[in-house]
């Protein structure tokens, strides 16, 4: 098996306040991607009972894995953009996933290793109705079709790997012509709870804001893209499987529940302050 190819990764949590000055800085400094432009994106997230990844991530630790089933196009939760076409770049319909006897979907595994990541996947045939709730309950696919696949990827699970979260979102892609960066603004990120006994069962839980990710061969960004990264807090950290399952799991009524933990949201306001992960944001920058 062939070494999958090592990339820097950075992501910048933008505020909803400035995602369309982001986008409009990234559509002028950047091409869009040749091939897929923009598309929905949606992944079922896998992990230990005792979510094992979950809190590598929260931790911070050097080397953390992700375990994931992706597919694209739309799906039933409805995460599509107002504006946006569903499904592919051309605008395909949006029940034609959930319509073909077959849908494509890929077998993931995501390895990072400090600010470098690798990605590796194997694609696979399933049945439309396996991305149908319950077919997300039961995994999409078979339990030792994953197991075998996360094995010749060389990733070995600590314990069973179960289902937990849904995550759609609307990617548009950019390339830096300059140096081939390639940049994504992930918007509308929605989750569905999938593992049973934690969190309330919430379907299309969405968090605000956007997630720019820039991916190279260095920390050294190009200039153009170092003014839409200084609209955003940077945030190397920042996962959407994590954030979306502190988010389910966070206290009603909370303000801070949907937020990255640790980002500090400025917003008017008057009388009492917001908070944002236990900051007050009236007044502060």
């Amino acid at each position: 098996m062939s070494v999958p190819a090592e990339r820097v990764e950075q992501k910048y949590f933008v505020a909803p306040a400035k995602m369309g000055l982001a986008l409009a800085l990234l559509r002028r400094t950047c091409r869009w991607d040749g091939e897929y432009p923009e598309e929905q994106i949606n992944s079922l997230y896998f992990d230990t009972v005792d979510l094992d990844q979950h809190q590598r991530s929260l931790a911070g630790e050097f080397a953390k894995d992700k375990v994931r089933i992706r597919w694209y196009g739309a799906w039933p939760d409805g995460a599509a953009p107002d504006g946006a076409a569903p499904g592919s770049p051309a605008g395909a319909d949006p029940e034609s996933s959930l319509v073909e006897a077959l849908v494509p979907v890929w077998l993931e595994l995501k390895s990072r290793r400090g600010f470098s990541s690798t990605k590796q996947r194997r694609p696979l045939q399933v049945s439309a109705e396996a991305l149908a709730p319950a077919g997300l309950t039961r995994g999409i696919v078979p339990v030792t079709a994953l197991r075998q696949a996360m094995a010749e990827f060389g990733f070995f699970s600590p314990g069973r790997l179960v289902p937990v979260v849904a995550v759609s979102y609307w990617r548009r892609r950019f390339v830096e012509p300059g140096t081939g960066f390639r940049v994504a603004l992930d918007s509308r990120i929605r989750s569905t709870m999938v593992m049973p006994g934690i969190g309330r069962g919430e379907r299309g839980l969405e968090l605000p804001g956007a997630v720019i990710e820039v991916k190279g061969p260095t920390m050294d960004l190009p200039l153009c893209l170092r003014q839409a990264a200084d609209l955003g807090s940077s945030w190397t950290r920042y996962s959407k499987y994590s954030s979306s399952l502190e988010a389910h799991l966070g206290d009603l009524g909370s303000v801070s529940r949907l937020w990255p933990s640790g980002t500090v949201h400025a917003e008017p306001c008057v009388g009492i302050p917001k908070l944002r992960r236990g900051v007050a944001t009236c007044g502060s920058n």
